[in-house]
């Protein structure tokens, strides 16, 4: 299989991290891994003070819940202070510790599993192995806690309590599948199996790619990859909890819930690093409160053009004993009280985020690759102090010749390539 073969790539993957930085128009730009979207207070904190001492002081929200920094005038120092606070465990494996998570990881209504949880025993795991430091930037791992949130972002392997990004019924609470591609493979294991076959699917990935295609960087560009990958696993004696079940039928098309990779940052600055529509961004989701089923409250609040100041990032350390930010460029404020979340609604409207249900929310960049949607884009944030213009001009998908190949290394959402 050729180079070809995977949309005229010619360079290998470039997805930054915290020490393979993008060389963006204004400056070094250094995305950083927050598996599951957490951070603890005291990470939030030191992302803020990291921010505002080595870079622009412009942070930004990405479509993997993952946050990238502009402006670094010294990203070694920067890494550096990522490292002291404990934002960086594995320097191998920076680039491929991208793990989506469902935001209320079971504490919502539709969730029944901790996400959360598997989430960082997954990134435990993933950093662990040598090996799987090959992986490229734009594999991504999902864990859905039955909510169907993340179910439906097309990650290379989900770990889903739901059945094929739906809740699960009472009949079905107890099958947790796993998903590779965003397909129901059929196959399903309890929680206690799900991080040993997520890496075991991974390791597969690796084993099955072609060593003359290099560039295929997820599993739906292997030919015939999630029925091959799903062969591997049940021929493994280390999968014997695995069990098969016919894959469920998908329900009815909908929009997905967001995007599934990150693009690389480009263009002049200080233009947003990336990616598509205001519905995609949000997922459709609104700002406002949440009863959690153990009668606590979650605050989802929108972040203005999917960028935040470094007190707004304090504000949100700040607002409660759990933050996590969420794939569509959204942070939630977990397990308040019900004056706990009064205080936090105060305290980040005050900052300058969406707290309000009746918001429309905010404007949101387009693919970066895409000329005639950046120069639309340029007209709304000239026009946002009128408030906040809805985008509904469908992505663009980046162009995919050499040109693009090589900055555009992380395509915009919708992509195929």
């Amino acid at each position: 299989m050729s180079i070809a073969d995977f949309s005229g790539r010619i360079r290998p993957d470039a997805c930054p991290g915290a020490l393979q930085v993008h060389e963006a128009a204004d400056g070094p730009l250094a995305r950083v891994r927050l598996p599951g979207g957490a951070a603890s207070a005291a990470q939030l904190h030191a992302l803020a003070d990291g921010a505002e001492t080595f870079g622009s002081g412009v942070i930004e929200l990405t479509s993997r819940a993952n946050v990238q920094v502009r402006g670094l005038h010294s990203p070694a120092a920067f890494a550096g202070h990522l490292a002291a606070a404990g934002l960086l465990p594995s320097a191998e494996h920076e680039r491929v510790r991208n793990i989506v998570a469902s935001p209320l990881s079971g504490r919502g209504a539709g969730g029944s599993l901790d996400a959360l949880a598997l989430a960082e025993a997954l990134d435990r795991a993933l950093c662990g192995l040598p090996r799987l430091a090959g992986l490229p930037g734009r594999f991504l791992f999902a864990v859905d806690d039955g909510s169907g949130d993340v179910a439906g972002l097309g990650a290379d392997v989900t770990y889903a309590a739901g059945i094929c990004g739906r809740p699960p019924t009472r009949e079905e609470a107890g099958e947790r599948r796993l998903l590779l591609a965003g397909r129901d493979t059929g196959l399903t294991c309890g929680p206690e199996s799900a991080v040993p076959l997520m890496i075991a699917a991974a390791e597969a990935f690796l084993d099955l790619r072609p060593d003359g295609a290099p560039r295929a960087w997820r599993i739906h560009e292997l030919e015939n990859g999630p029925a091959r990958i799903a062969a591997h696993l049940t021929a493994d004696p280390a999968a014997r909890a695995l069990k098969s079940a016919p894959p469920a039928a998908p329900p009815s098309p909908e929009p997905t819930a967001g995007p599934a990779a990150e693009p690389t940052p480009q263009g002049p600055a200080p233009g947003p690093a990336a990616e598509p529509t205001a519905q995609e961004t949000t997922g459709g989701r609104r700002a406002g409160r949440l009863v959690q089923r153990d009668g606590r409250v979650a605050l989802e609040v929108l972040v203005p053009l999917g960028r935040l100041t470094p007190a707004q990032v304090r504000a949100l350390a700040d607002s409660g004993p759990a933050v996590r930010f969420t794939p569509w460029r959204t942070a939630v404020s977990l397990d308040l009280s019900p004056a706990g979340a009064e205080r936090a609604e105060r305290a980040l409207a005050g900052a300058g985020l969406i707290t309000d249900p009746a918001s429309p929310g905010p404007a949101s960049p387009p693919a970066p690759a895409a000329p005639a949607a950046r120069r639309r884009w340029r007209t709304c944030r000239r026009t946002r102090g009128a408030g906040w213009r809805a985008w509904t001009a469908p992505p663009e998908r980046p162009s995919t010749g050499p040109a693009a190949s090589g900055a555009a290394a992380c395509p915009a959402a919708g992509s195929s390539s």
